[in-house]
C-alpha cells in the first residue's frame, strides 16, 4: 500500500503587534493550540482552499494575504489519532502548503463558534510560544513554516 497524506492549507495569521492566531482544538483533551488548517477539496487550489477554511474555522477572512509558502510540509499523525479522524483510514498523515496573512478586521469579528467548530477559544500567541504548544507530531511543521515566514515577523 502507498502511503498516502491528505492536501491541506495552514494559515499563520499576524496581527498588528506581530502575534499569531491560535485557537485550542475542540476535539481534543490534550490542551494543545494550533494556527488554523484545513483540507484541500478536489477541484480547489490551495490559495482558494485557505480562504475558505479561514472562513470555516475563524468566522472571518478579513485578512491581507502576505505570502505562500515555497514548499509542501508533510507530517504522520500517530495511529490513535488517525482512528478519531474521518479520513484517518485513508492518509497516514496531511501535506500542507501554509500561507501568511496579516489580519485587517478587529478582534470581534473573530468567531470560532461557526457551522462545524474546530475550535473551542482562540487567542492571539507570541511567535516565541507557538511551536512549544502544538501538539508533538506537529513541531517540525511549525518550526519550517516560522523559519520561512521569519522576514515577516
Amino acid at each position: 500500500m502507498t502511503q498516502k497524506y491528505r492536501k491541506c492549507v495552514g494559515m499563520m495569521i499576524f496581527n498588528k503587534n506581530k502575534e499569531v492566531l491560535v485557537g485550542r482544538r475542540i476535539d481534543h483533551p490534550s490542551g494543545f493550540w494550533q494556527m488554523p488548517q484545513g483540507g484541500i477539496d478536489d477541484d480547489e487550489k490551495p490559495e482558494e482552499a485557505v480562504w475558505r477554511e479561514m472562513m470555516e474555522e475563524i468566522g472571518t477572512n478579513n485578512a491581507k494575504l502576505i505570502q505562500e509558502s515555497s514548499q509542501w510540509v508533510q507530517y504522520n499523525i500517530p495511529s490513535d489519532t488517525l482512528q478519531t479522524l474521518p479520513w484517518g483510514e485513508k492518509y497516514i498523515g496531511q501535506t500542507q502548503k501554509w500561507f501568511a496573512f496579516e489580519f485587517i478586521g478587529k478582534d470581534s469579528e473573530i468567531n470560532v463558534g461557526t457551522e462545524n467548530p474546530e475550535f473551542s477559544e482562540w487567542k492571539w500567541a507570541k511567535i516565541d510560544t507557538i511551536v512549544d504548544n502544538i501538539v508533538p507530531f506537529k513541531r517540525n511543521v511549525y518550526s519550517k513554516i516560522l523559519k520561512e515566514f521569519k522576514n515577516l515577523l
